[in-house]
């Protein structure tokens, strides 16, 4: 061979990445999906509480701490303009097994006991996507959201992708139709009385959480460990 000549290359094994695959993350339901699914049956109207009051609020807190574990969620006001800042939330609502809670925040007294609540190590507030909440609170009332259980994390934990979202749980998990108005999800949360429609939304946010705890509590794949508030 002469010098002009190339050198014959020398093959090389690639080498095996010692890491792990990673894990295949599910997608949760589509929308479409879901709708083909029996509806979700929540709570009626009459089984809404609205306090209005230092007594009723304080019946509602004792209630909300004997249960030691609560459906939460937060609405607000919707902002349409850029750069315009939220001042919510304006209701919070809480509920239990069998009624719901919606705490209208311009009145005083239910700012107090909403606050008493969301402060608390002893009552586990059970949600989705809590982040924002988080956020909200912090501004609106200057504390901390303490010992919440946020359900999108609960889900990650066996390889859902993102937010499921509590219409995508209600379908993997109970095999029922979750259904959120859009109309009503951007209506004004701020008002001095809320719609029917606003209250009964705002209460199966809340309610459809702590249900579909109760439907994990059941599920092999999850410990006690997995479902404790933090």
């Amino acid at each position: 061979m002469s010098d002009s000549d190339p050198s014959p290359r020398k093959k090389t094994r690639r080498r095996r990445s010692s890491k792990p695959d990673k894990p295949k993350r599910i997608l949760g339901p589509t929308k479409a999906e879901t709708a083909l699914l029996q509806p979700f049956p929540g709570l009626a109207l009459d089984k809404i509480i609205v306090p209005k009051n230092a007594e009723e609020c304080q019946a509602a807190v004792e209630e909300i701490f004997a249960a030691g574990i609560t459906g939460f969620d937060t609405e607000a006001k919707p902002t349409f303009r850029k750069g315009q800042k939220c001042d919510g939330p304006h209701v919070v609502q809480f509920s239990l097994t069998d009624k719901a809670f919606i705490f209208q925040l311009h009145r005083d007294e239910c700012e107090k006991a909403s606050a008493k609540i969301i402060a608390s190590k002893e009552v586990l507030k059970v949600g989705f996507g809590l982040r924002n909440d988080h956020k909200q609170i912090r501004g609106r009332f200057g504390i901390d959201l303490s010992q919440v259980l946020d359900l999108d994390q609960v889900f990650r934990k066996i390889g859902y992708a993102g937010q499921i979202g509590v219409r995508g749980a209600m379908g993997v998990l109970l095999n029922l139709c979750f259904k959120k108005s859009k109309s009503t999800t951007t209506s004004n949360w701020a008002l001095e009385e809320l719609s029917d429609k606003q209250l009964t939304y705002a209460a199966n946010d809340a309610y459809a959480a702590l249900k579909i705890l109760e439907g994990l509590q059941q599920d092999e794949r999850f410990s006690a460990q997995d479902l404790k508030g933090h």
